[in-house]
């Protein structure tokens, strides 16, 4: 479904991506971890038509995505879900939810999508009428999922959904992301947990400086702790 080919990005005389190349396939379940300042949301920013690559080539399916403006790109298929959400604190959750249905004309369909919405995040069904800024972050995060579910993505990129919640707020986060993997959505995760991605992804790539070092499949899962140890050079007290 998603296809990058030796992606290069630059911020002026700083070197973000490095001729990256990945794939992700209809259906898969794909995450891409790396430690701060590795390119990981510049990847993403890259498909999502937020940022312009220097030079290579995105392609969704046989379309190219280089050059397209993001809201063209969002009703070709592919959603993001931002690092640290970015949902409006001064709308209800159910105005949040019908900004992500914004490229969509088919009324009746979106009320079903969101009943639908509902009926997998409970708990935003009892909170649809409250301002999101008084939300929990657990509870921010689901909105920020929901959202860009609206927009009824053949692709769904996450970027650093776990940050800043509670361990018991990412067990949900990964729940939630098992869920809709196993419901056919098609899902590629930017994560520092490198364990918690490895274990729940299909295929894991690792980017280090703007490189691919590593691509790894969930039955490496038991290696994760050496993997991150010797790409991410983080210590074994600091693997998430």
């Amino acid at each position: 479904m998603l296809t990058i080919a030796d992606l290069k990005v630059s911020y002026g005389r700083i070197t973000a991506l490095r001729g990256v190349s990945l794939d992700v396939q209809d259906g898969e379940f794909v995450g891409l971890v790396g430690p701060n300042g590795a390119g990981k949301s510049t990847l993403v920013h890259s498909v999502a038509g937020v940022v312009s690559p220097t030079a290579g080539e995105i392609r969704l399916d046989s379309r190219s995505l280089v050059g397209a403006p993001p809201e063209q790109i969002v009703k070709w298929g592919v959603s993001l879900v931002p690092e640290g959400r970015q949902i409006f604190t001064r709308l209800t959750v159910a105005e949040n939810l019908g900004l992500g249905a914004t490229t969509r004309t088919d009324a009746s369909a979106i009320r079903e999508d969101i009943e639908r919405i509902f009926e997998r995040f409970p708990s935003l069904r009892q909170l649809r009428g409250t301002l999101a800024g008084k939300l929990s972050g657990g509870e921010q995060q689901q909105v920020a999922i929901a959202r860009a579910l609206l927009a009824r993505p053949k692709l769904l990129m996450l970027d650093e959904p776990s940050l800043g919640l509670a361990p018991l707020m990412i067990d949900g986060v990964f729940a939630w992301l098992r869920e809709l993997h196993e419901s056919g959505t098609t899902i590629l995760l930017v994560e520092q947990n490198a364990a918690r991605t490895i274990e729940a992804a299909d295929r894991t790539y690792v980017l280090s400086n703007g490189e691919i070092v590593r691509s790894v499949a969930r039955s490496e899962a038991e290696d994760t702790i050496n993997l991150v140890e010797t790409y991410l050079g983080v210590g074994r007290d600091r693997v998430t």
